[in-house]
């Protein structure tokens, strides 16, 4: 029979797109637990951060920001702004795109991610955040 473990972790994130490497921790909490095989997802709270995966390297970590920059531009008024007056009406329509969560499967306690993928979250808002990603494992 199949269990449900949740944790919660903080990490502190830069401010626009700033991307964060968290397959580390992930693997950490399925250590933990001790499930063998099972599926984990994380989730993000807030509504200006987001969580895919990606090869975590160099040219990458400029890449990704210039393509939400070309999709969803910083520099532009968006109706948030003009109802909130705080400038990040592009962060929170970045997070809509791409998501607050995603599920990964593992066996024999290992993810099954490829060779060069990494899990990640992305702070699209306009400052520093320290950001609540929850870890939901679900496995024997």
């Amino acid at each position: 029979m199949a269990k449900i473990k949740t944790t919660r972790v903080k990490i502190r994130a830069e401010a626009v797109c700033g991307i964060t490497d968290i397959t580390p921790l992930v693997r950490e909490k399925i250590s933990e637990i001790g499930f063998s095989e099972g599926n984990v997802t994380i989730f993000i709270g807030g509504s200006t951060g987001g969580v895919t995966t990606i090869e975590y390297e160099p040219g990458l970590g400029k890449d990704l920001p210039e393509l939400f920059e070309k999709l969803i531009p910083s520099g532009k008024s968006y109706y948030h702004d003009k109802t909130w007056g705080d400038g990040n009406g592009f962060s929170h329509l970045r997070s809509a795109l791409l998501g607050p969560s995603l599920t990964v499967p593992f066996e024999n306690g290992k993810l099954l991610l490829g060779t060069w993928q990494q899990i990640v979250v992305i702070n699209f808002d306009n400052k520093p955040r320290t950001r609540d990603i929850i870890v939901q494992i679900i496995g024997v």
